[in-house]
C-alpha cells in the first residue's frame, strides 16, 4: 500500500495519484487522427492509396517532385470519381534551397474551332457535358513536364505504379464504391463508361476489384516511348506519344463526334507552360498559388483583405471571426467575377488587385454588423457539381510539390480505346464575351483546382516549407484559407487547423455552367454554437446547417515544416481531412 498522493501505476501503466476521483486520466487525444510528425518526408494525399504510392517512391530514393508525379498519375487510376487522366492538373513545385516557386500550367484550352458565336449556333444558351466542352487533356502534359524538368525519375517509373494498378485492379473502399454509384447517374448514359465502372450492369459494391485495362495499355504506351538520346528528347517522345499520332486522332475523333471542337493541331501544340507563381506576403509567409487560369488569387486577395484585422482578439470561430472571414471571401469572390481570366487573353494587374490600398479598398466594404448583399444572378437548378483530389509532398531536402488533380466520370463519356474522359473543363467558361473567363479559341477557363505553396522566414539552412489544397470546387479556397489561419493565427496543430469546423460562402455565382447562386447562404458545420449562428443570423446571413464533418466542406491535406529548419535538420509534419478519405503517410 503506497502513502497518500504517492505516484502509482495504474492500468495501461500511466501514473496516476492515488485518491482521484478518476484515476489513470491522461488529456483527451487533441484531434480525430495524430498529426505526423517526422524528417525524412511527408505525404498527405486524398486517397490512401496514392500516399502510400508516393510514400515508396520516396523511400526507393525519389525527390518529392518524382513522388508528386507518380502519386498524381496513380490518383487517375484510383481515385476515378475524383481526378482522371484525361482531365486537368494545376500544380505548384519548389525545388530545395530556392527562394523561387513554380506553377505548372496543367489546365487544357478550348479547339481552335470553338467560338462563342459557334458554340451557340450549336447548343443555344445550353452548355451539355461530353465532347462538346472538352478541353485538350492537361494532366499528362502536367505531369510529363513537371518529371523532366524538376523531378529525377524517368516517367517509366514514375508511372509504374499505376499501370499496375490500373492493369491488375485494386479493391474499392467503401466511399469510392459509394461514389461510384452516385456518379453512375450521369455516366450510366454512356457505354463506354458503364462498362469499365459498372462491370456487372449495377454499381459496384465495397471489396470488389476495378480493373482498367484500356487506361493501363495507354500509360504502358506512354512508358515504351520513353527513348532518347538524352532526357530531354526522351521525355519530348513521352509527350508525343500521347499529343501526336494515333492517340491523339482517337480523342479529336471521339470529341468531334461528340459535338466538340478539338483538332490535331491544338493537341499537338498544347503545353503545360512554367513560370512563376503569383504570391502574397502574410504574417511571415510568403503564400504562392496557380496565376488565373484558376481561381487562386481568391485566397491570395482573401488574406490582403484579413491582413488589416485582429483576427486573435476576435476568437476563432466566434460570431465576429465568422462574419469577417465569410465577408473577405464574398468580396474576393466578386473580384474573381470582374477580373480573372487566362492571363494570355485577359490583361490582369495582379500587383494592384494585391496591392495594400487595393485591400483597403475591399475591406472597407465590409461592416461588422451586416452581411454583404449578393452579386445579382438568376437561380437557376444546377447541373452538375464536379469534384477534385489533392496531394502534396515535402522531402528532408526541402522539395516541394503541391497538385490538385480533377474531372471526373460524369463529365464526359468514356473514349473506348483509351480508357480516358477528355476534360469537360469548358463548363467553367462563359458564354458572355464581356466575362473575363468567357470561351475563346485556345484560351483557358478559369478552373477552379488550385493548389497552394507557402514559404516562411528564411533560415540560416532554408525556408519553412508549407504545402496545403483541397478538392470542392468553389469551397477548395474557402476551405483552404480556414485551415492556413487555423495553423497560423490559433496556434492549432496541423491535425486539429483541418480538423476545426468549417464554414462557406455561396453569395455569388458558383463557378459551373449555369453558374447558379443562393442568395446570401451561409453554410456551417453543426459544430458551431448556436449562439453565434443566432448573431450570424441577426447580421443577415441565410443559415444553412451541415452535419458536422461534412463532405461538401472539402478535404484539405497539408505537408510542411513544423518549425523552422536547423543544422539538425528538418522536423516535418503531416495532416489528412478526416471528412474524405485523405490519408498522410510520412517519417
Amino acid at each position: 500500500m503506497t502513502d497518500k498522493g504517492q505516484a502509482n501505476t495504474g492500468a495501461g501503466g500511466m501514473r496516476s495519484v492515488e485518491g482521484s476521483p478518476t484515476p489513470n486520466v491522461f488529456p483527451p487525444p487533441e484531434s480525430m487522427r495524430p498529426t505526423l510528425v517526422g524528417s525524412r518526408y511527408m505525404v498527405s494525399a486524398g486517397h490512401p492509396i496514392v500516399a502510400q504510392v508516393a510514400a515508396l517512391v520516396l523511400e526507393q530514393g525519389g525527390t518529392a517532385i518524382d513522388a508528386g508525379v507518380a502519386g498524381g498519375i496513380t490518383s487517375n487510376v484510383v481515385q476515378v470519381d475524383m481526378a482522371n487522366f484525361g482531365g486537368i492538373a494545376p500544380t505548384l513545385v519548389r525545388m530545395a534551397g530556392s527562394d523561387k516557386v513554380y506553377s505548372v500550367a496543367g489546365v487544357g484550352t478550348w479547339g481552335s474551332d470553338a467560338t462563342i458565336q459557334a458554340f451557340r449556333e450549336r447548343f443555344g444558351d445550353d452548355m451539355p457535358l461530353g465532347g462538346a466542352v472538352a478541353l485538350v487533356p492537361s494532366a499528362p502534359a502536367a505531369w510529363i513536364t513537371t518529371l523532366a524538368r524538376f523531378g529525377t525519375w524517368s516517367f517509366r517509373d514514375a508511372a509504374g505504379p499505376a499501370i499496375v494498378l490500373a492493369r491488375d485492379g485494386f479493391p474499392l473502399d467503401q466511399r469510392t464504391a459509394r461514389a461510384l454509384r452516385i456518379l453512375g447517374g450521369g455516366f450510366s448514359q454512356w457505354g463506354s463508361s458503364r462498362v469499365i465502372y459498372w462491370p456487372s450492369g449495377r454499381p459496384p459494391e465495397e471489396g470488389e476489384w476495378l480493373r482498367q485495362p484500356k487506361l493501363a495499355a495507354l500509360l504502358q504506351w506512354m512508358a515504351d516511348a520513353e527513348v532518347g538520346a538524352d532526357r530531354a528528347g526522351a521525355f519530348e517522345n513521352v509527350r508525343r506519344s500521347f499529343y501526336e499520332g494515333e492517340v491523339a486522332r482517337r480523342i479529336v475523333e471521339f470529341v468531334r463526334a461528340d459535338g466538340g471542337w478539338l483538332t490535331l493541331d491544338d493537341l499537338a501544340g498544347f503545353e503545360a507552360e512554367v513560370g512563376p507563381a503569383p504570391s502574397y506576403r502574410y504574417h511571415g509567409y510568403r503564400v504562392y498559388t496557380t496565376p488565373t487560369w484558376t481561381q487562386g488569387a481568391v485566397l491570395l486577395q482573401a488574406l490582403s483583405i484579413l491582413a488589416g484585422c485582429d483576427l486573435e482578439r476576435m476568437g476563432h470561430n466566434s460570431a465576429d471571426y465568422i462574419h469577417f472571414v465569410i465577408e473577405a471571401l464574398k468580396v474576393a469572390f466578386s473580384e474573381r467575377e470582374r477580373y480573372y481570366g487566362d492571363p494570355r487573353f485577359v490583361e490582369i494587374d495582379l500587383d494592384w488587385l494585391l496591392s495594400d490600398g487595393h485591400a483597403d479598398q475591399l475591406r472597407g466594404l465590409i461592416r461588422q454588423g451586416t452581411a454583404l448583399p449578393n452579386l445579382p444572378t438568376l437561380e437557376r437548378k444546377t447541373k452538375k457539381r464536379y469534384d477534385t483530389t489533392y496531394l502534396c509532398v515535402v522531402d528532408g531536402a526541402g522539395n516541394v510539390f503541391s497538385s490538385t488533380p480533377s474531372d471526373t466520370l460524369d463529365g464526359g463519356p468514356i473514349i473506348p480505346e483509351l480508357g480516358i474522359i477528355v476534360s469537360p473543363r469548358g463548363v467553367q467558361s462563359r458564354l458572355d464575351p464581356a466575362h473575363p473567363s468567357a470561351l475563346a479559341p485556345g484560351k483557358r477557363p478559369v478552373v477552379t483546382p488550385a493548389p497552394a505553396l507557402a514559404l516562411g522566414e528564411e533560415t540560416e539552412i532554408d525556408h519553412a516549407v508549407w504545402a496545403f489544397g483541397c478538392p470542392g470546387g468553389d469551397m477548395i479556397i474557402q476551405a483552404m484559407l480556414q485551415a492556413f489561419l487555423n495553423r497560423l493565427h490559433f496556434d492549432m496543430s496541423p491535425q486539429q487547423a483541418v480538423e476545426a469546423a468549417r464554414v462557406a460562402t455561396f453569395s455569388f455565382p458558383v463557378s459551373f455552367f449555369p453558374n447558379v447562386e443562393v442568395s446570401g447562404r451561409l453554410s456551417l458545420e453543426g459544430r458551431i454554437p448556436e449562439q453565434v449562428r443566432e448573431s450570424l443570423k441577426g447580421r443577415g446571413h441565410n443559415l444553412y446547417v451541415w452535419p458536422d464533418y461534412e463532405f461538401d466542406a472539402g478535404g484539405v491535406t497539408m505537408a510542411l515544416d513544423l518549425k523552422p529548419p536547423s543544422r539538425e535538420g528538418r522536423v516535418l509534419a503531416a495532416a489528412a481531412d478526416p471528412r474524405r478519405i485523405c490519408y498522410a503517410v510520412g517519417c
